[in-house]
């Protein structure tokens, strides 16, 4: 994969399932950059890892920050934050809380993510795809 060439990559959600797939995927290609959940493995990129929680626009910011200060730019935002807990079921079972956590966590962490981090307004993104 040579399109990451110089690329630097913020992946959320990837402490587990597509995030961390991805992680691994993106940290094969040495020159890329990777700023990733604690959990994914390093296979002779360049990553390193950012606690953020993507329902916290404050945590969200010190992360795009955090990578920003380190590798200088950021190219590609792919967020796949969110998913499943062991409340869930058919909608009409789940508990309200359930219901509300995942709206939390998979539409607005997605809200806050894309449109609303500070690289998207000075530079254009290689890309930003979500996923939840």
């Amino acid at each position: 994969m040579r399109r990451l060439v110089g690329k630097v990559a913020c992946i959320t959600g990837g402490g587990g399932g597509i995030g961390r797939a991805t992680a691994e995927r993106f940290a094969e290609e040495p020159p890329a950059r990777l700023s990733a959940r604690e959990g994914a493995t390093n296979r002779g990129g360049h990553a390193h890892f950012v606690r953020c929680n993507v329902t916290e626009r404050a945590s969200i910011d010190a992360a795009v920050q955090k990578t920003v200060a380190r590798y200088g730019k950021l190219d590609i935002l792919h967020n796949t934050a969110g998913g499943s807990s062991l409340q869930d079921g058919p909608v009409t079972e789940a508990p309200e809380e359930e219901l509300w956590r995942a709206i939390k966590l998979d539409l607005f962490g997605t809200f806050l993510c894309e449109p609303r981090l500070p690289f998207r307004r000075s530079s254009r993104p290689a890309a930003a795809p979500s996923s939840t």
